[in-house]
């Protein structure tokens, strides 16, 4: 079958007297049946090119929907007199809610059945769940689409009935007020999808009576809503990439207006929970690393922050949880979760871990009055585990693990941190597991490199059963912890946005080469994974180096940076210029067209490339993997495979269900052992 290639219909883009000619600016017009004839020719051509795998997708996809266990639940946690828990049945895409009033109860209360409302649909996902004070209704919110566009839900939890209360266009973020009735959430921009309105609604009232509470003006910052731990107090938390601004309403008292904490300032972040008389506030200010502070519930504005934990250059302080006689804290030092026990009275202590890389964080604790905390702990050859800690006698309990269906042995696997220098001289992390007894150090296994490198996001080593797939067939799986995640500290972060984005990317290369360096692999087994904002990461490290790697995929990729940025109406583009910059400055113009992937597009060989997309995408819109392939398509000089994929029914996030969203993994899986059939054939 032959590649489709899409029409070029020139168009000049000009600014700073700079001029750009786009060819295929035309796949942004959505409705035009010419865009979804070639989108559909692309669906096609892949799954042609893709057919002699057929078999080998439909293996991948049963040895990981086997290896899940179908009838399982969470551990339940204790709140507000009922046991709350979320349990799959067999056959099952969607989770059911349910609680109980013990332990031991036989009568379990099922507050949604998932499977039942995304009956008949293609999309549905549900974003939060929240019940009333007096736990009689429950609300709800929904997307049927993948545009991340809710509706809110009311269900009698009396009678068993869905309320006739609704209201559409929605974040799906929502709190409740105490007096059982009144509803605040947030609602976005329908063109740009940014988050810029708190709205009230009572129940019995049609939401076109809903009452405008807080309205952000300012185009670079988007609001949310949420309740403090002790949920007396309502927080509207207003931010930008490096500035936070929170406003404060009494649970108690729905119909108060809001009062500020703290007004924004340039460069200071804050989170804000509260405990007793005294909020509890997790801020930056002269503090890079982030540093946590109190002041009382009458003055709190910053002049009366009051140290509580100070700033440390070598440890970022990421988490805090409040209890009655207690303050947890998670950390991040060299790269690593810590998580560490203050008694308001007595001797501190610290969890610790055995592995060499590993993921722990804070678990569900809603209860202030307790002497127990549950923390989740995994490694990327651990399975996700649930555990609670007695904080007088220091015992740990294990609570659950993943159970892996047919077996699963972690002495079978082997996992190592390694570093290796980047280009200017830092140090790099990376997190790498293979099976012992098929990985051999002389540079023949395949492996499979994965990076995300923005918005601050570390990406922690985490365990996969999905992952086993590549694994068991000769793999090494490797995530490079690059400049522009936190993963160790705040200036991580720094130097990997902005004017020093580059180095996310000069970061990556560098690992690659490590690795190939050390034997681990070498470039015609090497493979590169991102999505995303590491999908901007894959653009530019082909168009920097294309003969480093064998293949790549590229999920939902930010891969046309200049043209995006330049468009505010879009989703995203405002609230992201303290990220990229604003390409408006012609400093940031030239920097970013330097490195945006569908420009720097020219006459080279690329590696094999795997592109994926969503239709209904509100993150990174359909057209930018789209025009990215077809530019592809007509400069790229070698014939290597060029395949693109767009889910015709999602967004970003793929599809919905747990086994539906298996068959695209079994794809790019598929698409990776394909290439290394090639190589021995």
């Amino acid at each position: 079958m032959q590649a489709p290639k899409a029409s070029q219909k020139p168009k000049l883009l000009e600014i700073h007297g700079h001029q750009r000619i786009d060819p295929f600016y035309w796949l942004n017009e959505r409705e035009n049946p010419e865009v979804l004839a070639y989108i559909n020719a692309e669906n096609s051509y892949l799954k042609e090119v893709m057919q002699p795998t057929t078999a080998t997708q439909e293996l991948l996809f049963q040895e990981m929907k086997g290896r899940i266990k179908e009838e399982d639940q969470t551990v339940p946690y204790f709140k507000s007199g009922y046991y709350w828990y979320t349990r799959y049945e067999t056959g099952g895409e969607y989770p059911i809610f349910c609680r109980k009033k013990t332990k031991e109860s036989k009568y379990e209360e099922i507050l949604l059945d998932i499977n039942q409302l995304a009956k008949d649909k293609s999309y549905y996902q549900v974003g939060q769940t929240s019940t009333s004070s007096n736990q009689q209704i429950l609300a709800f919110s929904a997307d049927e689409v993948g545009r991340r566009i809710y509706t809110l839900y009311f269900k009698d939890l009396i009678s068993g009935k869905i309320l006739e209360d609704q209201v559409p266009e929605t974040t799906g973020n929502f709190v409740w007020a105490e007096d059982n009735a009144t509803l605040f959430y947030s609602k976005q921009d329908p063109d740009t999808l940014r988050s810029y309105q708190i709205y009230q609604h009572r129940l019995g009232r049609p939401f076109s009576e809903d009452l405008l509470i807080y309205e952000e003006k300012d185009e670079e910052f988007s609001c949310t809503i949420h309740k403090t731990k002790s949920e007396k107090y309502i927080l509207i938390h207003t931010s930008s990439t490096i500035s936070s601004e929170v406003w404060i309403i009494e649970a108690s008292q729905a119909s108060q207006e809001p009062r500020l904490i703290q007004q924004r300032i340039p460069d200071l972040e804050y989170a804000v929970d509260h405990f007793e008389d005294h909020f509890y506030i997790r801020t930056n200010d002269q503090a890079q690393n982030f540093k946590l502070v109190k002041t009382p519930i009458w003055a709190t504005s910053k002049e009366h922050w009051t140290d509580l934990i100070p700033h440390r250059p070598d440890v970022l302080l990421e988490d805090i949880d409040l209890f009655s006689r207690y303050l947890v804290v998670q950390e991040r030092s060299n790269g690593l979760t810590q998580i560490h026990i203050h008694p308001w009275e007595g001797d501190s202590f610290s969890l610790s871990f055995d592995d060499q890389t590993y993921t722990a964080w804070i678990g569900a604790n809603p209860e202030f009055d307790t002497d127990v905390l549950r923390f989740g702990y995994n490694s990327l050859v651990i399975p996700s585990s649930v555990y609670e800690i007695d904080l007088l006698s220091k015992k740990r309990t294990l609570l659950k693990q993943q159970e892996i269906v047919g077996g699963y042995d972690s002495q079978d696997y082997g996992s190592e941190r390694i570093w290796a220098k980047a280009k200017d001289g830092t140090s790099v992390p990376i997190s790498l597991v293979y099976k012992k007894s098929s990985f051999s150090k002389n540079g023949n296994s395949p492996l499979l490199l994965y990076a995300y490198g923005s918005y601050g996001y570390s990406m922690d080593a985490y365990f996969s059963s999905n992952r086993l797939c590549l694994l068991d067939r000769g793999f090494v799986f490797a995530i490079a912890h690059i400049r522009g995640g936190e993963d160790l500290g705040r200036h991580w972060y720094e130097e990997g946005k902005l004017l020093k984005k580059k180095n996310t990317f000069t970061d990556f290369i560098a690992c690659a080469q490590y690795l190939i360096e050390q034997k681990y692999t070498q470039a015609r087994h090497l493979y590169a994974m991102g999505g995303s904002a590491g999908g901007l990461l894959m653009g530019a490290v082909i168009n920097m180096e294309p003969e480093l790697f064998h293949g790549i995929i590229a999920n939902v990729p930010f891969v046309d940076v200049v043209t995006t940025m330049l468009d505010e109406s879009i989703p995203l583009t405002t609230g992201e210029f303290q990220e990229w910059g604003n390409p408006k400055n012609k400093e940031y113009y030239d920097y970013m067209l330097s490195y945006s992937p569908y420009d720097q597009v020219k006459k080279q060989s690329y590696p094999h490339l795997l592109v994926t997309s969503g239709l209904h995408d509100s993150q990174v819109q359909y057209w930018e993997p789209t025009k990215w392939v077809a530019k592809l398509r007509h400069l790229k000089t070698n014939d290597t495979l060029l395949l693109l994929f767009t889910n015709m029914e999602a967004g970003h996030g793929g599809a919905s269900g747990r086994f539906h969203a298996l068959k695209e993994l079994a794809l790019e899986y598929a698409f990776l052992l394909l290439l290394e059939d090639k190589i021995s054939s």
